[in-house]
C-alpha cells in the first residue's frame, strides 16, 4: 500500500507541477500559488467541516503550519522556473528535494534493504534523466536552476513536516486545512507586497480578472491536486519507510513529461525515454525489495 498511494502521490504532482506551469505563463506566479491554494482553503474547509476533523487539533498541526509558511515560497520559484522552462530542467531536478525526506527517513530508523538501496538510487537516476537535462548555459536557464534548487529544498522539506502533521485520516484533513490556510496567509502577503512594489497581480494582455476567471477551474485542479497529493504522501509515510514513500512519489517528473509529450507535443528525447525506463525499474525494486 506504502507503494500505491506514493505512486498515486507522484502521478498528482505530476500533474499538478504541469497545469501550475502552463498558468504561469499567462498570469503571475503568484497570483497562480494564492488563487489555487484558495480553492483548496474552501474545498478543505468543508470536508473538516463535515468529518468533525477539528477534534484533532493539537500540537502537531504546528508541522502544518511550518508546511504551510515553506510550500508558497517553494511554489513561487518552482512555477517561475517552469514559465522560464525549458521544463526539462525544472521538472527534473525539482524531484531533488527526495534528499530531505529520505534523510529524515534514515535518521528515525528507516532501514531500507540492498534491493530497495538500489531502486532508490537507480528510481533518482531516472527521473533526473527523464527530464532531458538540457543545461546548456543561457542566463535565463541558469537562474532557473537556482529556482528549481531553491523550490526542491522546500519541497522535501514540506513532505518531511506534513508527514509529521497527524496521524489519523480526518487529522490529515485538519492539518491539510491549516497548512492551506498558511500557504494562502504567507502567499498572499508576498502578493501584496509584490504589487506594492510595482509588480502585477493580474495578467498584462488586458484581460485582468477575466482571465483568471475564466483560468479558474484550472487553477482549482492545480490546487486540488496539490492538496491530494499531500494527502496520499502522508498515508505512504504512515503506512511504510519513509524513505521509500518520498523516491516513489518524487517520480512526478516523469508524469510531467509525459504531459508536456501529450499535451504540448514535445518530444521525448534518448535520454528522456531512458530515464523513464530507470524510474520504471527503481520503481519496481523499491516497490518489490
Amino acid at each position: 500500500m506504502t507503494a500505491l498511494f506514493a505512486l498515486a502521490t507522484s502521478l498528482l504532482w505530476g500533474l499538478a507541477d504541469f497545469g501550475g506551469g502552463l498558468l504561469t505563463r499567462r498570469m503571475p506566479a503568484l497570483t497562480v500559488v494564492v488563487a489555487s491554494q484558495a480553492v483548496a482553503v474552501v474545498v478543505l474547509g468543508a470536508v473538516v467541516i463535515a468529518t468533525g476533523g477539528w477534534s484533532e487539533a493539537g500540537p502537531q498541526l504546528w508541522y502544518a503550519v511550518a508546511a504551510g509558511a515553506v510550500g508558497p515560497v517553494a511554489m513561487l520559484c518552482f512555477y517561475k522556473a517552469l514559465a522560464l522552462g525549458p521544463m526539462g530542467v525544472v521538472s527534473p531536478l525539482g524531484s531533488l528535494g527526495v534528499v530531505v525526506p529520505v534523510s529524515v527517513g534514515l535518521l528515525i530508523g528507516d532501514r531500507p534493504g540492498l534491493l530497495q538501496f538500489a531502486g532508490i538510487g537507480v528510481a533518482i537516476a531516472g527521473v533526473v534523466l527523464a527530464g532531458g537535462p538540457e543545461l546548456r548555459g543561457a542566463p535565463v536557464q541558469r537562474r532557473s536552476v537556482v529556482l528549481t534548487l531553491v523550490a526542491a529544498f522546500g519541497f522535501g522539506s514540506v513532505m518531511a513536516l506534513i508527514a509529521e502533521a497527524s496521524s489519523t485520516l480526518t487529522g490529515l484533513f485538519l492539518a491539510l486545512f491549516v497548512q492551506r490556510v498558511t500557504n494562502v496567509v504567507v502567499g498572499g502577503g508576498a502578493l501584496y507586497v509584490s504589487v506594492k512594489r510595482g509588480g502585477r497581480a493580474l495578467p498584462e494582455d488586458g484581460g485582468g480578472m477575466r482571465v483568471v476567471w475564466a483560468a479558474l477551474p484550472a487553477l482549482a485542479f492545480v490546487g486540488l491536486a496539490d492538496v491530494a497529493a499531500n494527502g496520499t504522501y502522508s498515508i505512504a509515510a504512515q503506512l511504510g519507510p519513509v524513505t521509500v514513500a518520498a523516491v516513489l512519489a518524487n517520480l512526478y517528473p516523469v508524469v510531467t513529461a509525459l504531459a508536456a509529450r501529450g499535451v504540448l507535443k514535445e518530444r521525448l528525447r534518448a535520454v528522456q525515454a531512458a530515464g523513464a525506463g530507470l524510474a520504471l525499474v527503481g520503481t519496481v525494486l523499491l516497490a518489490t525489495g
